[in-house]
């Protein structure tokens, strides 16, 4: 069964920092594209950065370009986002998916990924 667990969400001031972790299961995690994406309160989901299948390739929104690191252990099964210097427009909750499209990555469109797991929240006060 395909399953993809997000967690490390939490509270934290602005300008500080959080790793966020997406356990995969079920498949191969170095065959498929992994994207990270957020959801804001009265928003919809929105791409913030995706990583290819084996890791070498990564995809930034603008909005966190400088500020968020993606990467992956297929080994371990494991996708993170590093996120630094956190602002209140970060605010949401996290979820990872995979990308069925193949090309998911380029576009950080929601349409193109699935089995997205349960979420995290992240919440930065000012």
């Amino acid at each position: 069964q395909v399953q993809l667990v997000e967690s490390g969400g939490g509270l934290v001031q602005a300008g500080g920092s959080l790793r966020l972790s997406c356990a995969a299961s079920g498949f191969s995690l170095d065959s498929w594209n992994i994207g990270w994406f957020r959801r804001a309160p009265g928003k919809g989901r929105e791409g913030v950065s995706c990583i290819n299948e084996s890791g070498r390739e990564t995809y930034y929104a603008d909005s966190v370009k400088g500020r968020f690191t993606i990467s992956k252990d297929n080994g371990e099964g494991m996708v993170y986002l590093q996120m630094h210097s956190l602002k209140p427009e970060d605010t949401g909750v996290y979820y990872c998916g995979r990308d069925y499209s193949a090309y998911g990555c380029l576009t950080l469109e929601p349409q193109s990924f699935s089995s997205w797991g349960q979420g995290t929240q992240v919440t930065v006060s000012s």
